[in-house]
């Protein structure tokens, strides 16, 4: 596959909608497009993978994984979403930075690498569901997968080695008074009882700071309360956006909120932990090699939810996700393509 075919593949992708539980459309092109290049694809609802035609069990086997859900448009695009646009050497759609320059750039670097054998099995996995962290995900083919000793996870990173990403935990918190008029001096203002818990969560600093990660960082990020102008709430919501560095766990990170606050604190979950590779690991060694700098990452990815040891590494830029107009240089891909090459031909994962 040379850049020309990897572009027209995510022009392909870009015009078929795959939000989050609904990538069936482009799980079955790139069964199609895998299948033509004579691979027997593997499939687990819209997760699909497939192995290096010289698999062989006695090695070590690595994996580039992208995912093929992307978040629904929003914002003010200047034009459709899901028709792909060349401009100024730029693609515009939805998903071509996050993650479909990743999803071409991995695949054309796996069929060139595939094409000798190399001292690791290589394995090119399309994940679903990561944007919502949903169960149908890359968490639901682990098993089938098998071992893995190390996972490239493709994300934009301007092809530089996220070496570890913040952990998300995000809480409902309820205070809770008693309903009241408000002409007279009764009842207990929920509103009330929320905000020292408020300014806890602003100012409050847990001690261990990363030096790739910098702080926990906490932020409340909504509220609600009443409904009646004259009538004293009796309670009040509001959410927590936590991220998480390497040095607690989520569930860590809970348990102080719960001592330091007084109003009810439920988790959506615990699964997005922070993660981390050994700055001395031979896959960032080799990025140093390459001239690629190592940095941490505030957002997430699936390397949250996988058990193998993992860099996040890709084409394009995070800014631009989530974002109307988004786009990817062509450039990034021709740049995505070699590098994953450069990096990955001949490369042991376990550097005796």
């Amino acid at each position: 596959m040379n850049v020309t075919e990897a572009i027209e593949l995510l022009e392909k992708i870009i015009a078929l909608p795959s939000f989050s539980k609904e990538e069936r459309q482009v799980a079955d092109l790139m069964v199609s497009v895998l299948s033509g290049y004579g691979y027997r694809v593997e499939r687990k609802g819209n997760n699909i993978w497939v192995r290096s035609l010289h698999f062989d069990a006695r090695k070590p086997t690595l994996v580039l994984e992208a995912h093929i859900d992307t978040v629904r448009p929003n914002g003010n695009w200047k034009t459709d979403p899901f028709t792909p646009v060349i401009e100024g050497g730029k693609l515009f759609g939805l998903g071509s930075n996050d993650t479909g320059g990743s999803i071409v750039s991995m695949l054309a670097a796996f069929l060139r690498l595939d094409k000798e054998e190399q001292p690791y099995n290589l394995i090119y996995l399309n994940s679903a569901e990561e944007e919502n962290t949903g169960e149908g995900g890359v968490r639901s083919v682990v098993e089938e997968i098998g071992k893995v000793d190390l996972a490239l996870i493709g994300e934009p990173t301007g092809m530089q080695a996220a070496i570890a990403e913040k952990g998300l935990l995000v809480l409902d918190v309820t205070a809770r008074g008693k309903a009241g008029h408000a002409a007279r001096n009764e009842g207990q203002n929920a509103i009330y009882e929320a905000l020292s818990d408020i300014e806890w969560f602003r100012t409050y600093r847990f001690e261990r700071v990363s030096d790739l990660l910098g702080e926990v960082k906490m932020t409340v990020t909504g509220i609600q309360a009443g409904t009646l102008h004259n009538v004293v709430p009796a309670e009040c919501t509001f959410m927590v956006d936590v991220r998480v560095n390497e040095h607690y766990s989520n569930a860590e990170i809970f348990e102080t909120i719960k001592a330091h606050v007084k109003s009810e604190v439920k988790p959506r979950s615990f699964s997005l932990n922070s993660s981390s590779i050994s700055p001395e690991h031979p896959i960032v060694k080799r990025c140093r090699e390459l001239g690629l700098s190592a940095y941490g990452s505030p957002t997430t990815s699936d390397q949250a939810v996988l058990p193998w040891t993992s860099l996040k590494i890709g084409p394009g830029d995070s800014a631009r996700s989530h974002t109307a107009n988004e786009y990817i240089r062509l450039d990034e891909i021709e740049q995505g393509i070699g590098l994953f090459e450069k990096l990955l031909k001949g490369f042991r994962i376990y550097d005796c």
